[in-house]
């Protein structure tokens, strides 16, 4: 269900606080943290399929090992994130 935030300007405001009021408001009421939730929303996989991506996995896995072992697959080394100096 949708819920509307609604804020009415008075007399002699500026905008900056009639769109701080608005936020504030946002804030308090979660509409931010809910939209936010939902944006990435997958629906749940049945266990069927995730023990399929599992077992998938754990082949290529295999699979990567083997041919770095024989030298068919080169290492490369793992990047690290927020690295950058």
């Amino acid at each position: 269900m949708a819920q509307v935030v609604e804020v009415k300007k008075r007399e002699h405001e500026s905008l900056e606080s009639l769109v701080r009021r608005f936020h504030k408001k946002v804030v308090a009421s979660g509409l931010l943290i809910t939209a936010k939730r939902g944006r990435f929303y997958e629906r749940p996989k049945s266990k069927q399929r995730k023990r399929a991506s599992a077992i998938r996995r754990s082949e290529l896995k295999k699979q990567r090992d083997v041919l770095r072992k024989l030298g068919k697959l080169e290492e490369r080394p793992r990047e690290r994130r927020g690295d950058y100096f």
